[in-house]
């Protein structure tokens, strides 16, 4: 992980330094201070220990951004042992945390995210569909054009913007159509200037 992703240490730090697997969970899943949960999420992360897993997921939900996204960083590091947890987490009711499961799963950026993925390309949320294809924007997969070139004409115009990226990085004859197609009928100036850079 990279350094810039380490938290500022909370009051009571050294503490939750010398705690072991179990006490790290609780502090993340039962303390009252957002500083304390982000920073036992980060040591959570370090420990790289596939029993964290459980206990991130549902940190994906805190009702603290900075938590929630301290949460992603650490399943994000855990690897392949959280893809499957995370992919389930793609089905939870709050969109929070679908969106941090995405974001997560483009991290990861092993083949077995591509269907989570695709999933949240249909999400009702609009963060979630941004985020899906985001994490598809890495892989390249030729699944993953069909749905995409139908978010060409998604309601909200940062997911346009996201989806025309994520197609420019696959390429190929059928994205370029697509793309052409869709320069045509977009009336937004920011998303047409995302779709020229795809196409050059």
């Amino acid at each position: 992980m990279e350094a810039q992703n380490v938290p500022d240490k909370p009051e009571g730090a050294e503490d939750l330094e010398k705690l072991n697997l179990e006490g790290l969970i609780k502090s993340l899943l039962d303390s009252t201070d957002p500083n304390i949960r982000q920073y036992a999420a980060y040591l959570l992360g370090q420990a790289k220990n596939p029993r964290a897993i459980e206990p991130l997921i549902r940190a994906l939900a805190d009702f603290d951004k900075s938590v929630r996204e301290q949460a992603m960083l650490a399943l994000s590091s855990l690897g392949k042992s959280a893809i499957e947890p995370l992919s389930e987490a793609m089905k939870e009711p709050k969109w929070e945390t679908r969106y941090r499961a995405a974001e997560a799963l483009g991290n990861i950026a092993d083949e077995k995210a591509v269907q989570p993925l695709i999933q949240g390309l249909k999400d009702s949320r609009e963060h979630v569909r941004y985020m899906a294809a985001k994490g598809l924007r890495e892989f390249g997969d030729s699944d993953t054009i069909d749905p995409m070139i139908i978010l060409l004409k998604d309601e909200n115009i940062y997911v346009r913007m996201m989806v025309a990226r994520a197609l420019g990085a696959i390429g190929g004859k059928k994205v370029n159509t697509a793309l052409a197609n869709a320069l045509e009928a977009e009336t937004n100036d920011k998303v047409k200037e995302a779709i020229r850079e795809s196409m050059s």
